[in-house]
């Protein structure tokens, strides 16, 4: 598969919101055109460099598919996307307006692991959670029976840094972000 790949510094996950102003012409050009081919892009966390200029980045991102768009009163253009499948970038080159494009290998999509009961009040924190953070968040479709499903949204909106996001995103295990989920709400108590 190969897509358009938009480095950032954050990490889109599976089913999560991504709000994004557009003002460089090369996205402003790729936005388009997903928009006109009903097409996702890649998402991928910069390791080194920064959103307007040379960035390395990891190799596994997310595709991301946009659902909202509006035209800020700055003139900026607003989008907001979600998160589709994983995937790892096999190569990637810059086209010459500035643009990378990547081929990608798509990673399996996690199959739905039931939340254990052990857990449902980790799932009413995020709901809560979830319903104050308002309209970003209205929109999605919620599954808090769901262990990936509530570990990527906690990842999400938890305080914790990129490189532990990023990590999230690369694991395939959901019990296993639901532990680090657990360690962490339990830390921010302390």
């Amino acid at each position: 598969m190969r897509i358009p790949i938009f480095p950032l510094n954050t990490v889109l996950f599976p089913g999560g919101p991504l709000p994004l102003r557009i003002f460089e012409a090369r996205y402003l050009d790729m936005i388009s055109e997903r928009m006109r081919s009903d097409a996702p892009f890649g998402v991928v966390l910069i390791k080194n460099g920064k959103e307007d200029g040379y960035a390395s980045t990891f190799d596994v991102g997310t595709l991301a598919s946009i659902c909202d768009w509006y035209q800020g009163s700055d003139g900026l253009l607003g989008v907001t996307a979600i998160g589709g499948q994983r995937f790892r970038l096999l190569s990637v080159e810059s086209q010459p307006n500035g643009l990378n494009v990547a081929e990608v290998e798509l990673l399996p999509v996690e199959e739905r692991v039931p939340l254990p009961d052990e857990f449902a009040g980790i799932a009413r924190i995020l709901e809560d959670i979830l319903n104050d953070l308002g309209r970003l968040y209205t929109s999605l479709e919620a599954d808090y029976e769901d262990v990936g499903w509530v570990t990527y949204r906690f990842v999400e909106v938890l305080p914790m840094d990129l490189a532990r996001k990023q990590a999230c995103l690369e694991n395939s295990t959901p019990v296993e972000r639901l532990q680090l989920v657990r360690e962490l709400l339990k830390s921010t108590k302390s």
